[in-house]
């Protein structure tokens, strides 16, 4: 068990093709309802792990629904999975090639997210590695966040196989999360943030831009 820091930040991370529905709709949305509105969007996740999400690994705090009915929050930016689309060269990538330029992080505040789901009664839950697994554990309340790594979840060097698992620590908020909850992007580069910004033109709530190289490979 280690103390989560202070003011913990999470980060779902989404290509730059996705933000203007994204903002358009008003939230971001769960794979599984996207799936079952019909909606498109540029994937960027591994077709096995997301195929156990949506049919296989229950929330077992929340145990009627399934990971893939919620929108997933990694606790660091410059995540695993990142690094994985960095390198382009995974075989569950199949529909992936594009590296980490285009890829967005969206920030959101822990404490925010938690007391509007506990307000809008949305359920949310954390896992303490990656909710895909099948060894993965669950929790649902404030005082179960020192069950997450949070050591593993700051680190740069994730060769040990046990900081890779706690690097991977999950929040999941139910169905959608409210883009107003959003309170920074994160992007790669000036290109990217200039296509952010003109995207964003017209959104009805503007979060900070910023350039974080820091947050990429």
């Amino acid at each position: 068990m280690t103390q989560p820091p202070a003011q913990p930040k999470i980060y779902h991370i989404t290509h730059v093709n996705n933000l203007a529905s994204i903002a358009a709709d008003g939230y971001i949305e769960a794979d599984g309802r996207r799936i079952r509105r019909g909606g498109g969007q540029t994937s960027i996740g591994m077709t096995e792990i997301k195929r156990r999400r949506l049919y296989e690994i229950a929330v077992s705090c929340h145990p009627d629904t399934l990971v893939g009915e919620y929108v997933p929050f990694y606790f660091c930016p410059r995540s695993i999975m990142l690094y994985i689309l960095h390198m382009g060269n995974h075989p569950d990538l199949a529909h992936y090639r594009d590296g980490q330029g285009p890829i967005l992080h969206l920030q959101v505040d822990v404490e925010a997210v938690i007391n509007w789901a506990d307000q809008h009664r949305a359920r949310w839950a954390f896992s303490d590695r990656n909710a895909g697994s099948y060894y993965v554990d669950f929790y649902n309340s404030r005082n179960e966040l020192d069950k997450i790594d949070w050591e593993a979840v700051i680190s740069s060097n994730f060769r040990d196989p046990l900081v890779k698992e706690g690097k991977q620590a999950e929040f999941l908020l139910h169905d959608t999360c409210p883009w107003h909850l959003v309170e920074k992007i994160g992007v790669f580069n000036e290109k990217i943030y200039n296509q952010v910004i003109d995207i964003l033109r017209n959104a009805r709530s503007k979060p900070v831009v910023s350039i974080e190289k820091l947050w990429y490979y």
